[in-house]
């Protein structure tokens, strides 16, 4: 089998791929782990919905496996370090969603910086044409929210550990570049667009949070894995910070006992930023294209690593490209 596809598909995308490689389309097939199991130990590539993990032993019952496609979501789920040691790709398209990502977080900042009605002392709002913002992470969703907050005359700072200061790219970007403290402090509000890795977790914790600008509002759209949730859940009850979305929270975040249950001024939703019919059109077509040059490009033979044991250096592969050129219409998201 050349590709398992194990979540819904675009029809156009899917007959595109069906016409050019053994595929088996299988939408609901993680719901039965034994026959799961049986289908990815036998392909080649795989395009997986977010909510299903892999890491050393899935990859180990996949010996022939070369490729993980991810339409909606970014690597949460996915031990990258894990593939990279298999010699598995890790098939993205960000550029695709980040229209969407974009509007999403300016929405969330429009809506947090308006009075609350429910709130018992109305507090007056806020434009965003005199406020200053922070984004958190320069990805491409980043980047075209900082377009639109310039366009309303908002002043833009930025704050990526993957970047230095002194790089070309924030002037083209129209964003001041300031350490993490910093942005906090300055910021009216807070946008998070940050990637996880196991370094970052936490980052968001006693050492940056409890020094934001009084009243400021943040909008994630990050895993909740880059918060001490202790420390925002104090600086939302303390009414230091005014409020908080939340795109991206763990199961159990808001359970009884858990640092953020009913704290104040406390927004979420399940994923919601990236979710739209045009982003993932635009995504399910650049991660095709992808999984179509893997399979033209790697031999329908078993891993070398997964033949004899060995391991790979642990090179981050992941491929990350473009979005595709949209198709004529989008189909319904069938997610």
């Amino acid at each position: 089998m050349d590709l398992l596809v194990a979540e819904p598909l675009e029809s156009d995308v899917l007959q595109w791929l069906q016409a050019r490689h053994e595929v088996h389309y299988a939408p609901r097939l993680v719901e039965d782990r034994k026959r799961f199991g049986d289908a990815l130990a036998q392909a080649r590539a795989v395009m997986l919905p977010a909510q299903v993990p892999v890491n050393t032993r899935v990859l180990a019952r996949a010996p022939m496996l070369r490729a993980i496609g991810r339409i909606v979501g970014g690597p949460e789920q996915l031990d990258l370090e894990a593939c990279a040691r298999a010699g598995v790709e890790v098939l993205r398209s960000p550029e695709a969603v980040a229209p969407a990502e974009a509007e999403f977080m300016l929405g969330a900042l429009l809506t947090l910086l308006r009075p609350n009605p429910l709130a018992p002392h109305r507090i007056v709002g806020r434009e965003l044409a005199h406020c200053t913002v922070g984004l958190v992470g320069m990805g491409p969703g980043a980047r075209r929210l900082a377009t639109l907050l310039q366009s309303l005359g908002t002043q833009v700072r930025g704050y990526d550990p993957a970047l230095h200061a002194s790089g070309a790219q924030w002037p083209r970007w129209g964003v001041q570049p300031v350490g993490l403290r910093e942005l906090f402090e300055q910021s009216d509000a807070v946008c998070l667009h940050l990637p996880i890795y196991s370094r970052y977790i936490g980052l968001l914790g006693d050492r940056v949070l409890p020094w934001c600008k009084p009243g400021q509002v943040l909008v994630s759209v990050s895993p909740i894995e880059l918060f001490d949730e202790r420390v925002l859940a104090d600086l939302l009850n303390s009414g230091r910070m005014a409020a908080a979305w939340l795109d991206c929270i763990a199961p159990g975040t808001l359970e009884p006992g858990q640092p953020l249950h009913g704290a104040t001024g406390l927004q979420t939703t399940p994923r919601l930023g990236s979710y739209t019919r045009e982003a993932r059109l635009r995504s399910a077509w650049g991660v095709a294209r992808q999984v179509h040059d893997v399979l033209r490009s790697t031999p329908a033979t078993v891993r070398e690593g997964a033949r004899h044991g060995a391991t790979h250096p642990p090179l981050l592969r992941e491929r990350i490209s473009p979005a595709a050129p949209a198709a004529t219409a989008a189909s319904p998201a069938s997610r």
